[in-house]
């Protein structure tokens, strides 16, 4: 299985890329991992409702410009259904059982995805009804990720 996650921003901070890059090799033993950065957009203080649409829509046609017609997307989005870790290692198989070769999980900017994103996903993921930075959140995924994996093979793995 091959899994992209196409995200919006760089990771500036040390201790966020080293975490990723653990949770990345640690993935390479279950799958085809790919990490796809697309450029964000500066936001103004105290910007408008019209400002920050256009901002979403941006970053939004830059993450669609890497998402093909046969990828099963799932975008995070904090109104997306919440699965336990179990739930989502159950998820995880039965995509690969349905012949879902490249699953791309979308991690938004801080303003979040664009509906035209939200609108090609084919599932929505939430981790939380809290807010949490986007560059936190692409760590979370690929820890979560690796445990599904774990779980999954019956593996043993920290609770």
């Amino acid at each position: 299985m091959k899994i992209t996650v196409l995200t919006v921003g760089k990771i500036k901070e040390k201790y966020l890329r080293d975490g990723i890059a653990e949770y990345a090799k640690r993935l390479g033993r279950y799958c085809r991992l790919e990490i796809l950065e697309v450029a964000d957009e500066k936001t103004p203080d105290q910007a408008s409702a019209a400002q920050e649409a256009q901002i979403r829509r941006t970053e939004g046609e830059r993450l669609l410009r890497y998402i093909k017609d046969g990828d099963y997307v799932i975008a995070l989005a904090i109104n997306g259904h919440m699965p336990d870790s179990v739930e989502l290692s159950k998820e995880l198989d039965r995509l690969g059982v349905q012949g879902k070769g490249h699953l791309v999980f979308v991690i938004g900017g801080s303003l979040g995805l664009s509906d035209e994103v939200l609108d090609r996903a084919d599932d929505r993921l939430s981790f939380s009804k809290m807010t949490f930075p986007h560059q936190l959140m692409r760590m979370i995924l690929l820890e979560q990720l690796y445990r599904s994996f774990r779980i999954s093979r019956g593996e043993p793995y920290h609770k």
